[in-house]
């Protein structure tokens, strides 16, 4: 294996020291051991002894992993606090602050990985995670916004930048890995779970992110149709601590519709026995369909 750049390790262990001062405040302000706390500093501790240890040699996958399984344990914790209280009026900052927090691993990846597929370096696994983590926070963010009639009448073009944001982390995650290509050199014993391979549904976690954006398209539609074309732009590729850019126009309608379209056609398909719940996504595909008419 090639010399590892010492730099990436020096910066490694620099956010690693962040993150671990930023647990000792989340402790002490909790008053008591939390499990996801408490594995999250073992993570940061033995990446600090790594990171002492001959820097030539060291391994920037290990260190990227271990930082990062840190920061999902940190932040876990964060986003539970935040959902149980409904996410207070001054959630803003605290949401975004996860949101780079969870974007530093990718953006780790990218600025010292010289293979083509970014996410090589760090596991498709885990790419796919810190990408699934920060559109189902959006999500459930979005979710307690529409909530809220007041702060929607004033701050409607904030709801749909978070929520552009998270339909791009979550297409994102969704698009990882390539669905698998049937053909008769390939044998399964389950016909049902080889449909869903094909279609690039690997788990149940797939299938909640296409459910995820699909309703978060059906809240663009509904609170943000007032908005300006320009900024209703997404990126779905890796874009750091937002996705927001002004490449790919987003279609609310066109994305959501295509999206729910395939999470019913799966859940009524090969999980027809497993009873996935469709009758919200049918509605809102209804509801696309009125106001393309």
């Amino acid at each position: 294996m090639a010399a590892t750049d010492p730099t990436v390790v020096k910066r490694v262990e620099e956010l690693g020291d962040l993150a671990q001062a930023h647990i000792q405040q989340l402790s002490e302000a909790a008053g008591e051991d939390d499990h996801f706390l408490i594995r999250a500093s073992a993570a940061l501790e033995k990446l600090k002894l790594l990171c002492g240890e001959d820097k030539e040699c060291s391994n920037p996958s290990n260190l990227l992993e271990l930082y990062t399984q840190a920061i999902l344990d940190m932040t876990y914790f964060e986003e539970n606090k935040l959902v149980d209280e409904d996410f207070p009026e001054d959630s803003s900052q605290k949401v975004q602050d996860l949101i780079s927090f969870l974007s530093e691993p990718e953006l780790l990846v990218k600025e010292n990985n010289t293979h083509p597929k970014h996410c090589s370096l760090l596991g498709d696994e885990l790419m796919e995670c810190l990408s699934w983590r920060r559109g189902a926070l959006l999500y459930m963010y979005c979710h307690s916004l529409t909530k809220r009639r007041e702060w929607l009448s004033r701050k409607s073009g904030l709801l749909k930048k978070y929520l552009v944001d998270g339909i791009s982390y979550l297409l994102q995650m969704l698009n990882y890995r390539c669905p698998v290509q049937l053909n008769e050199g390939v044998s399964f014993q389950d016909l049902e779970t080889a449909k869903l391979l094909s279609e690039g549904i690997f788990s149940d976690i797939h299938l909640l992110a296409m459910m995820y954006s699909g309703e978060m398209c059906y809240w663009g539609l509904k609170y943000c149709a007032g908005q300006h074309k320009e900024n209703n732009d997404v990126d779905t590729g890796a874009s750091g601590a937002s996705c927001s850019t002004q490449k790919e126009p987003l279609d609310f309608r066109e994305v959501g519709e295509k999206i729910l379209k395939k999470y019913v056609s799966v859940c009524e398909g090969p999980l027809k026995e497993q009873e996935w719940n469709t009758t919200n996504a049918k509605q809102i595909l209804d509801f696309f369909q009125y106001c393309h008419n």
